[in-house]
């Protein structure tokens, strides 16, 4: 298992992504002044938002199946605990964006290749 969100685990099996990209902020709050530099204040964190992607192939799995799965988490509004393989926590997310892109159509239409990518949002509580 690369990653797991909530209970949907993200591998070989289901879908696999190639790639991940993690964004995290701080807020600072400012204060205007007069002949200097605005004043700062840490006022706590950010967004913290994780985004990955990958290709999902007819041969190993159902992309369409584990995506509309997905939709179905997001369509709740709920967050879901982020794991990766390792055992790192990231925290709890909501699902922002779930995008694909259908390649390679065989006759019928069913995709050979589905092109994926998913936005998270970390939420506390």
């Amino acid at each position: 298992m690369l990653m797991a969100l909530g209970r949907f685990p993200f591998s070989l099996s289901t879908i696999a992504h190639d790639e991940l990209s993690r964004r995290t902020a701080w807020r600072h709050a400012t204060s205007q002044r007069v002949g200097a530099r605005d004043a700062t204040q840490y006022v706590g964190p950010g967004e913290e938002t994780i985004g990955f992607g990958g290709t999902a192939h007819a041969e190993l799995t159902d992309g369409r199946a584990s995506l509309d799965q997905l939709r179905e988490m997001a369509g709740t509004g709920q967050s879901w605990p982020l794991v990766d393989g390792a055992g790192t926590v990231f925290g709890a997310f909501v699902i922002q964006t779930l995008d694909e892109k259908h390649k390679a159509l065989f006759p019928d239409g069913t995709p050979r290749a589905i092109e994926f990518s998913i936005d998270l949002l970390r939420v506390d509580g």
